[in-house]
């Protein structure tokens, strides 16, 4: 109770801290008269230069989510396939904590043609006995809403584990879900009504980080939901090259035909989706498909995660260096000239961000030119709102409402997690050192946070 009550104190602190400096930026934009200099003209000119290709990105991603809206409404209205039967694979490594949840929160979805595969990747903790016992009392039931198959194989990772899954499979679409979410109740038909022909090969669901009471966590929060609300327009154009493995579907025949997933990239999910769109297929994404999932809830953790993913990402771009500008029929422009070159744009300009901002705010001070600013800090507030506004779980993010004035230092701070990792990860290339999975200690809160959106079935009690 002292500690909520110490956590509270402080966050309500920095809150106030962050709403002065929003509020006094606010205020000189409003009072101060703007005084030219021509020695920084050059550079304000540089500066506006180099950010141009962002900005542009940026502009058309933010038109096409309207756009998409209303395109993904006709494409499933257009949709008239039979149910196709799912699979949904659970990698667990050590997940003694959240593994029983996400299994629940897989069969509480009552899809009609269900299979979960559970693979338990060669954990040493009590990740087996609590999967074996649940497995058991599920079996005893006289009616089984799913057929439920156990995967206990000796550690190999999470390539090598899906791709063993994968031998047992009989669904025509196969989800992965990380052993650590929850799966909302109408995840799966929403992520099948995006499967409208045969070209579409994968299909993203919508993560929401669930633990929200941190500063840390609610920084992750806004992240994801900033990141997805961008998905929809990568999935207008059909090339969503980010699927994550927590909530990522695909058609079961394409993974085969492609060779299943990469063990020697550390980031299997991305190098996947990335290689479908490769092979001239369409990804999608599914907002109201909805998977809630447990960030990190230390510096240390998410530092580790970013890495990971940093890492991964890198590796994936060198694998499929030959997507970059490519002009081949088969592949989408707005990836292989947009998305992906900017990408990569955007890591160069994260290792100059340090010096760009300081050019900047150095500008902004000597002349008196704060309304550049103030009208970025007014953009990025009411994206914010109209992101919560527009998501399918409107109710569980509308604690962000609050933070929205505040977004412009928040993405400060994603910046400087993202800056770490992009400095670790050239270390690690420059020396030519691999890297093994990263993980961090899990608390379990799906239980607690995700009462308010979706009811997760509780284990019955045995009477006899």
């Amino acid at each position: 109770m002292k500690r909520t009550l110490k956590d509270s104190l402080s966050l309500t602190l920095l809150l106030c801290a962050l709403y002065g400096v929003t509020a006094a930026l606010l205020y000189l934009a409003a009072t101060k008269t703007h005084q030219p200099i021509s020695a920084y003209a050059p550079y304000r000119a540089a500066i506006s230069v180099l950010l141009l290709p962002v900005f542009i990105k940026y502009a058309i991603q933010l038109v096409g989510v309207p756009v998409h809206m209303l395109v993904d409404s006709r494409r499933r209205r257009s949709n008239r396939a039979d149910t196709p039967s799912v699979t949904v694979c659970i990698p667990a490594w050590n997940e003694e904590i959240g593994i029983v949840k996400t299994i629940r929160s897989v069969l509480a979805t009552h899809y009609p043609k269900l299979e979960v595969v559970i693979i338990n990747d060669g954990s040493t903790d009590s990740t087996h006995e609590r999967i074996s016992i649940f497995i058991s009392d599920y079996q005893a039931k006289d009616q089984q809403s799913a057929q439920l198959k156990y995967l206990h194989l000796n550690n190999g990772g999470k390539a090598k584990a899906l791709n063993t899954a994968l031998e047992h499979v009989t669904g025509e679409i196969v989800i992965t879900v990380d052993a650590d979410s929850v799966m909302d109740t109408q995840a799966i038909h929403h992520l099948v009504a995006r499967f409208t022909d045969s070209k579409v090969a994968a299909v993203a669901g919508n993560v929401i980080i669930s633990n929200k009471q941190k500063p840390i966590e609610r920084i992750q929060q806004m992240e994801y939901l900033y990141g997805f609300f961008l998905k929809r327009t990568d999935a207008l154009f059909n090339s969503v090259y980010i699927i994550g493995g927590a909530a990522a579907a695909y058609r079961r025949e394409v993974l085969q035909a492609v060779g299943g997933f990469d063990h020697a990239i550390i980031t299997e999910d991305i190098e996947m989706s990335t290689r479908i769109l490769a092979h001239g297929y369409q990804t999608r994404y599914a907002p109201d498909a909805v998977i809630y999932t447990e960030g990190p809830s230390d510096l240390k953790g998410l530092g580790h995660q970013r890495l990971r993913w940093k890492y991964g990402r890198i590796l994936t771009f060198i694998k499929h260096r030959k997507l970059f500008f490519s002009l081949r029929k088969k592949h989408n422009p707005y990836l292989t000239c947009l998305i992906l070159p900017m990408a990569v744009f955007s890591e160069c300009l994260l290792l100059l961000e340090a010096l760009i901002l300081s050019a900047f705010f150095i500008y902004t001070v000597h002349s008196s030119d704060y309304m550049p600013l103030a009208v970025i800090v007014l953009l990025l507030a009411t994206i914010t709102v109209i992101q919560v506004l527009v998501d399918s779980k409107a109710r569980f993010h509308r604690n962000l409402l609050l933070l929205a004035p505040l977004t412009w230092l928040i993405y400060y701070a994603v910046d400087l997690i993202e800056f770490q990792a992009l400095v670790r990860t050239l270390k690690r290339f420059a020396k030519g050192k691999d890297l093994k999975w990263q993980k961090w200690v899990r608390v379990g809160v799906l239980d607690e946070v995700c009462a308010e959106a979706i009811p997760l079935p509780r284990p019955e009690l045995n009477t006899d």
